[in-house]
């Protein structure tokens, strides 16, 4: 499995575990929540995988250096307000402002943590 393979299913991965706990901080974690999830999981996932590209995400050079994981911040103060307009649409519900940077803030922290991790698995691999 080649590194941008790894690196796709585990920034899926992270948005699926930093969605589990973004409801189950409110309490929502049965089934039944499960299309609310969605509407959060998938504008998420959709938009990143638009965005990174153009901030170099995927690029070997960048992504080998932790000074470059600002990047993901800046993502995602495009994507989180993006995401939060897509699902109150989808949900057909109005966007609390605090929303987009509770989701933007958490899923940077969540992403940062991620690649931080990816960086130093591979590093000490290539040794």
């Amino acid at each position: 499995m080649n590194k941008k393979n790894i690196l796709i299913i585990g920034d899926i991965i992270s948005f699926a575990i930093l969605t589990v706990i973004g409801f189950a901080t409110h309490g929502e974690t049965d089934t039944s929540y499960l299309p609310r999830m969605a509407a959060v999981f998938l504008p998420m996932v959709v938009g990143w995988f638009i965005l990174i590209p153009w901030m170099g995400l995927f690029d070997e050079q960048i992504i080998a250096n932790p000074k470059n994981l600002w990047r993901i911040i800046l993502v995602m103060l495009f994507l989180a307000p993006l995401a939060a307009t897509v699902r109150a649409a989808i949900l057909g519900a109005a966007m609390l402002p605090l929303f987009p940077l509770i989701l933007g803030s958490s899923n940077a922290i969540g992403m940062v943590v991620w690649r931080w991790l990816y960086i130093f698995i591979a590093r000490r691999v290539a040794k």
